[in-house]
Formats: C-alpha cells, sequence, structure tokens
C-alpha cells in the first residue's frame, strides 16, 4: 500500500510545487489545522503539504472510507490522526469531537460536519478554514450568521466543478461499478438522480459505456438541460420502475426509499455517488415489512429479497460507491490534484487573513482559481514547450 501512496504523491505535481513553496513561506508556522476528509492516499498528498507549511495537522476520517494504510503512514510522519476505519456515526462524531478539542486555528471539513459542531461548542482562536462539499455548503450556508468567519468553499469552485466532480467523479463512480460488479453496463437503463455537475459526469460516462440514461432532477431547469443533453427526462417513478441501476447523486437524504420497495426492478443495482450516506435510505429499505431478507451476497454487495419476489442489491452499503467498495480508489490523482491545490490555496488565504468574516461559505475567490489553473497548465506547457 505504501507503494501506491508514494505513486499518487509523485504523480501530484502541483501539490508538490506548492509544498516546495510552503517549506519556503511557512503560511501556517505556528497554526493547528483540523481535519475531516477521507483518509486516503491522495489525501495523504494534501495533508504532508500542509505540514510542510508549518502547521500541526491533527486528522479524522469520514465514514467507512479511512484506509488503515493512509492513516500508518500520515501517523509515521508526525501527523495526530484520531481514530480508525468505521461505520458507525456516533463513533464517527465522537472522533470529530476529539479534533474539535485540539482547538485548531483552521478547519479543513469535509460535510460540514466539524464547522457545525464548532457552532455547538464554541472556543476562541478559529479563523476558520475550508469546507469541501456541496453536501457542506448545504448545510452551513443557513449558519453564516453563526458561524461569521470566512470559510471557502471548495465545490463551488468552476474548477472543482470540471475538473473533479463533471470529469472525475462520473469516471470514478462507473469504474467502482464495474469493479464491483462485474456486469455489463452495455443497454442497461441507468437512472441518475440528480444533475449537478457530478451528475452530469455521471450520466455521461454511463451513456459513454453505451448505457440508456435517464435523468431525475427536481429543478425543472435542470431538468431541460438533461433533455437537451440527450438524455431521457421521465417521471420519477417510471424512471425508478424501469432502471437496472440507479445512482444517486443529489446531496439531499432519503433520494430513494420504502416507497419504492415495489418500483424497482428485479435486479436493481442501488448505487450511492452522494457524500452522505443517506441518499440511499438503507435503513428503511432493510426494515421494511416487504423485505425478507437482506445477505451479503458479494465483495461490498448487499442483497434484499422482497415478498413480490424481486431483489435489490446495494452497493458498499449505500456509502459513497467510490470510496466506499472494495479496493477503493476514488477520483484520478490529477483531479484530485487540483482539487487539493485549491484547498491549500484557500487553507492559506485564511490563515494570512486574506480572506475576511465577510467570505462566510462563499466559493473560492477568483484569484485563487485563476493562480491554481495557471501554475496546472505551466506544468502541461512548460515554458518553451511546443504544446501538442
Amino acid at each position: 500500500m505504501n507503494d501506491r501512496i508514494e505513486w499518487v504523491r509523485s504523480s501530484c505535481q502541483l501539490l508538490a510545487r506548492i509544498g516546495r513553496e510552503f517549506e519556503q513561506t511557512q503560511p501556517f508556522r505556528g497554526l493547528t489545522i483540523g481535519t475531516g476528509i477521507h483518509l486516503e492516499p491522495k489525501t495523504v498528498a494534501l495533508i504532508l503539504v500542509l505540514q510542510q507549511g508549518g502547521a500541526e495537522v491533527v486528522a479524522t476520517g469520514n465514514l467507512n472510507t479511512t484506509q488503515p494504510a493512509a492513516v500508518d503512514y500520515v501517523r509515521a510522519r508526525g501527523i495526530k490522526v484520531i481514530g480508525q476505519p468505521t461505520s458507525d456515526p456516533d463513533q464517527h462524531g465522537s472522533y470529530q469531537r476529539q479534533v474539535l478539542a485540539e482547538k485548531p486555528d483552521l478547519l479543513l471539513d469535509n460535510g460540514g460536519d466539524l464547522f457545525d459542531l464548532f457552532r455547538q461548542n464554541r472556543y476562541d482562536g478559529l479563523l476558520g478554514g475550508s469546507e469541501e462539499t456541496t453536501s457542506g455548503r448545504m448545510r452551513l450556508a443557513p449558519l453564516r450568521d453563526e458561524l461569521r468567519m470566512p470559510i471557502l468553499v471548495i465545490n463551488d469552485s468552476p474548477i472543482k466543478q470540471f475538473a473533479e466532480n463533471e470529469h472525475a467523479v462520473g469516471q470514478s463512480v462507473l469504474e467502482s461499478y464495474m469493479r464491483i460488479t462485474n456486469r455489463v453496463t452495455n443497454g442497461q437503463c441507468v437512472t441518475v438522480f440528480g444533475y449537478g455537475a457530478c451528475g452530469r459526469g455521471v450520466a455521461a460516462n454511463f451513456k459513454a459505456a453505451h448505457s440508456r440514461v435517464s435523468v431525475i432532477d427536481r429543478d425543472p431547469v435542470k431538468r431541460l438541460q438533461a433533455h437537451l443533453d440527450g438524455y431521457a427526462t421521465p417521471a420519477r417513478d417510471a424512471a425508478v420502475a424501469s432502471a437496472d441501476l440507479i445512482v444517486t447523486v443529489t446531496g439531499a437524504p432519503r433520494v430513494l426509499d420504502a416507497r419504492d420497495l415495489l418500483l424497482f426492478k428485479d435486479r436493481v443495482l442501488l448505487v450511492n455517488a452522494g457524500h452522505f450516506p443517506w441518499e440511499i435510505d438503507r435503513a428503511a429499505l432493510i426494515g421494511n415489512p416487504t423485505t425478507l431478507e437482506a445477505k451479503r451476497t458479494g465483495d461490498g454487495i448487499e442483497s434484499l429479497r422482497l415478498t413480490n419476489g424481486r431483489v435489490v442489491h446495494l452497493l458498499a452499503e449505500g456509502h459513497m460507491v467510490n470510496l466506499a467498495g472494495p479496493r477503493p480508489l476514488g477520483n484520478s490523482i490529477e483531479s484530485m490534484d487540483l482539487g487539493f491545490a485549491l484547498q491549500a490555496r484557500c487553507l492559506e488565504a485564511v490563515a494570512r487573513g486574506e480572506a475576511t468574516a465577510d467570505a462566510c461559505v462563499v466559493p473560492v475567490p477568483r484569484a485563487i482559481d485563476e493562480r491554481v489553473a495557471a501554475a496546472y497548465l505551466d506544468l502541461c506547457y512548460p515554458p518553451g514547450s511546443a504544446g501538442p
């Protein structure tokens, strides 16, 4: 596993360049950064860059995505890691509270958990930080008046939207589905819930893999966009009933629940690609009287046998499929190199006082987007390069 971590670190060229700069500039000297983010090889690269910038880092993972080898790797390099892999929300919350007990000066949040817990039990000295996800932004935006500190939302950067969400998430969800199930995509009816950047990427990748794709979104403007992009946009229940595979990628809870059990096609596969494991209400599906049995039938596959004779398959217990299934790889290295470069630059801006309390739950500043984009293109086309 260490070989894979070293491969990832060597491939994150943008982060490596920032790390060398941070060794000289030390933007985080004397500061503690608390993180609650997926602990896997690409986040290892980011955490160690923050350490190069002078930070004391105290980290914990996310539900069901922590990789033990990544934990061991950063611990061996002086990073304080709290907790272990868990799919228990209460245990996960305990780890997050232990991160906040260290009273970090900056938070790198993923889903809004750390900032929300801080709001409930404040301490002096928190300067602000960053939030990675749309789910976190949706959660924190109504709390701006209570938080009153700079919180820069990485997912609202156009770079994050097109580089990671649209391109990389679509690729990694398709790859994870095929790796876990070894099932065909050609000719399959695929229903995608959500047509934001991630949903567009998922739909495009399954369409390119010769699936017949339908899109469901509560927003009629997004449904129109999907229609004009060439996807079917039927009524919700019709899309559920016809699907061989359903992918949720909305950020919202209970997108699929017990009411859908009578709609599901026999042997349908349910996949969540959103941050929180709440888009597919697993407890409601398993606990419904129409579900006779739920058992594991494959590596990362859980099968529910229903009273009507149908079988419903759930991947990764409803957790984020590209980071919670067997042998999880997540998004491509290059996309995360870009996204984590945004993280590093945003935390640097907050540490230096360049982002004020008015920038509370707002997108990445345009100047940072431009700086990261220019640096990435400079790696692709070094000075004197003739280009493609």
